[in-house]
């Protein structure tokens, strides 16, 4: 994961005016740190890594479809959609998660400081749009997991309160994040709730050895909250904490931000491009999608996840397959993980496309690294693997991310894009 010295801090963004009386604040500005790379320090992919990723998408979306199905029932699920298997690492990858000195520098959040209780506790928190709810490690959390956490303490919360249930997710490790759920207030970079519903668990999977962050804050929609209850933003709107039922990722090499409660316009140029959102299954879920290849369609007509909690991009293995065709020299590399190859000396221009502007993917973004030192094949970030939302839904994490300015709208019920500045 990210080094300890990369994390980040929080600072709040105030809207200027002459006006005597100060104005609400349009939304709050956090600095997110960058997610490093995936390959190799030689330039070559990491296969180890890549499936850690991939394994760690899989169960959260298993999850997701789990919370759909108790909430709104599977007429919610899209064609297709399932609740898979438990995806399990093999063996040799569980043993080594399970060593406090694995390197795992390259497989960084996008986080930022939370604030829980009154008075506040802290604690360094991975913004997902991909899930919907809010957990931290509870005091009461005394495995080896939890040592190098911060840790709410319940008592020492005058605004806390215990909840009725429980919170349960379980990761392709065997182990879980699980724990009782309470209220409290939770404020972030200045935006504050009452009576948010949290977690705070008292276990949590080995997965979470390695990594400097401290828990989640869910993005999406209620429909797919393992709480039942409403998302911390969602409130936040409901209890007019903000001016606007909207925010803003910036997700790039340098300057990566989330603005809640708006856009910053700052960070893109031009005019947002939004489409509407069919919130139905609980995501950030767009119809009408095309993957462009040299400016052609290589597929269409397919819905699209846009989740910052997925780093990589994943659609159904025909489609991908398809995808990849498209491109002069590319071949499949891995069948089992749907990992393609692509020359690395002539890299495709790559693009998405929702019927207006088609937004590009750089080659610095789309290249995961070599198969081998000097064998001039790169892996591609686009991998074909079911995940079980549907058959004709992608997943665009990152991968894509990276290249726009994306706004997500509960008031529009869209997401929309704008070209960097």
């Amino acid at each position: 994961m990210f080094s300890k010295a990369a994390m980040i801090t929080v600072t709040l963004a105030l809207m200027a005016s002459a006006s005597p009386v100060a104005p609400k604040p349009r939304g709050v500005a956090i600095p997110i740190a960058k997610r490093s790379s995936l390959a190799n320090a030689d330039g070559t992919f990491n296969a180890d890594k890549i499936l850690k990723h991939t394994m760690k998408t899989v169960n959260k979306h298993r999850a997701n479809l789990i919370n759909l199905e108790k909430n709104a029932g599977t007429q919610a699920f899209r064609k297709g959609a399932s609740i898979k298997p438990l995806a399990t690492l093999p063996e040799h990858l569980q043993k080594r998660q399970s060593e406090s000195l694995t390197d795992e520098e390259n497989d960084a959040e996008w986080a930022g400081t939370v604030s829980i209780g009154t008075p506040a506790q802290d604690f360094l928190i991975d913004f997902d749009t991909g899930s919907s709810d809010l957990w931290v490690p509870s005091s009461s959390c005394t495995s080896s997991v939890c040592s190098s956490k911060q840790k709410y303490d319940a008592s020492a919360s005058s605004t806390s309160s215990s909840k009725s249930g429980s919170f349960s997710i379980q990761y392709g490790d065997g182990s879980t994040v699980s724990g009782p759920i309470n209220t409290d207030t939770v404020s972030v970079a200045g935006i504050s709730v009452d009576n948010q519903y949290m977690s705070a668990v008292t276990t949590l999977s080995s997965s979470f050895s390695n990594d400097p962050i401290d828990g989640l804050l869910g993005l999406a929609f209620p429909a797919i909250s393992n709480l039942g209850q409403n998302p911390f933003f969602n409130t936040a709107i409901e209890q007019k904490a903000v001016s606007a039922g909207e925010f803003g990722f910036k997700l790039a090499s340098s300057g990566s931000e989330l603005y809640l409660g708006g856009t910053n316009n700052a960070l893109y140029s031009g005019s947002i491009e939004y489409h509407d959102v069919d919130s139905s299954q609980g995501f950030w879920q767009l119809s009408g999608a095309s993957a462009l290849v040299g400016g052609n369609a290589a597929v269409d007509n397919f819905e699209t996840i846009i989740d910052s909690g997925t780093t990589l991009m994943y659609g159904p293995p025909s489609a991908v397959q398809t995808f990849y065709a498209a491109i002069s020299g590319s071949g499949e590399y891995d069948s089992s993980q749907g990992e393609y190859y692509y020359p690395c000396d002539s890299p495709p221009n790559v693009a998405f496309s929702w019927g207006g502007q088609d937004w590009t993917i750089t080659d610095a973004n789309f290249n995961l690294g070599e198969t081998e030192s000097g064998s001039g094949k790169c892996i591609g970030a686009l991998l074909g693997q079911d995940i079980g939302l549907g058959d004709n839904v992608w997943l665009l994490g990152d991968s894509f991310m990276k290249n726009v300015y994306t706004a997500f709208s509960f008031d529009k019920t869209a997401v929309g894009f704008a070209t960097l500045s």
